[in-house]
């Protein structure tokens, strides 16, 4: 897998223009025009959306909805040392030998802890607002609780994931480099590659994400979802004011989003609050999934540096590894 750090290529063409763009973007950043010729909110550039803040609020913070002030340097370093897997390693080794013990899986510490800290990018700040959680709706700051179906699909997936695997099909999505494990839609943070780029027409808005380098084209025409499903859903934006809103649904089957299904009903919002941040909020709905819908938000920081091509199979000898590790199980019986 590829990081920030590295990239195995990036073309010319595609080069040129990224650095054609920045450089527009630092000169309108220096005249301060924050607005397109057609009066909008100019969202254009490269945003990074990495925190240390997690998705939902933590069992010990459970009454804490913000962290005051004199906190957050603390909870941030707290965080960051958590997260560190080389100096966690044993600790993460005995968690997952142990949560194989309990599912009756064979686990492998190997894989689970492949990277070393190095290649991980999580960043190491906070939201400015200080939230205990990216969950800002329901008020507890935690995803609601699945639905008897959508328990049904995670306890499927769980099982398909522990057998032998029968086939690239069995595998998530984001492992097929079908779709990114933090692009979306909708975007959230995850290991690495936090990043996306926005470019905007009269007519249309583009997020280019560094993961899996998915480009979602947004028309803003009014024109409907269609009938064809995608594995990222259709996407159609329009204006509210100052805030650019965007609907996705008609995802295709079961999608690489926490457990949701075809009927994933997404709106995200983009605001531009000041030269250097962006606010992303969304409101996921899915009654086959989630008992009530839930909303996320998450500042995004203008990045000065480009955007690198992901290459997710250049050289990527996991799947065949996965193949033949699963065909050796079953001809030993085991």
């Amino acid at each position: 897998m590829t990081t920030r750090r590295l990239a195995f290529s990036v073309s010319s063409i595609a080069l040129a223009v990224l650095m054609s763009t920045t450089a527009g973007a630092q000169s309108d950043r220096g005249s301060g025009a924050l607005r397109t010729p057609d009066g909008h909110p100019d969202l254009s550039g490269v945003w990074d959306f990495r925190t240390v803040t997690p998705l939902e609020r933590p069992d010990e913070l459970a009454d804490k909805e913000f962290l005051s002030e004199e906190e957050v340097a603390a909870y941030a370093a707290e965080r960051v040392l958590a997260n560190n897997a080389d100096l966690n390693r044993e600790e993460k080794k005995e968690q997952t030998t142990a949560r194989g013990q309990v599912n009756g899986t064979r686990e492998s510490t190997d894989l689970a802890l492949a990277y070393n800290n190095f290649w991980w990018d999580r960043g190491t700040v906070v939201v400015e607002t200080r939230r205990t959680s990216l969950v800002i709706d329901p008020p507890n700051g935690r995803v609601p609780a699945l639905t008897d179906a959508g328990s049904g699909r995670s306890a499927e997936r769980l099982q398909i994931n522990q057998r032998p695997t029968e086939g690239p099909e069995d595998r998530p999505l984001g492992e097929r480099c079908i779709t990114g494990f933090n692009s979306g839609p909708p975007m959230l943070p995850a290991a690495y590659n936090m990043n996306v780029q926005i470019f905007q027409t009269a007519d249309h808005v583009v997020l280019l994400n560094e993961m899996v380098h998915n480009a979602r084209i947004i028309p803003l025409n009014g024109s409907d979802h269609g009938t064809v499903p995608l594995w990222t859903g259709v996407s159609r934006g329009h204006w509210e004011g100052e805030t650019l809103v965007v609907e996705t649904k008609n995802f295709l089957r079961e999608t690489s989003f926490r457990n949701s299904s075809k009927n994933l009903h997404l709106i995200e919002r983009i605001q531009r609050q000041d030269e250097d941040t962006l606010v992303y909020t969304f409101t996921v709905t899915d009654p086959t999934t989630w008992t009530q819908p839930w909303t996320v938000e998450l500042p995004m920081r203008r990045s000065d540096l480009p955007m690198f091509e992901y290459a997710c199979h250049e050289g990527n000898y996991g799947m065949d590894g996965t193949l033949t590790g699963a065909r050796a199980i079953e001809k030993s019986g085991e």
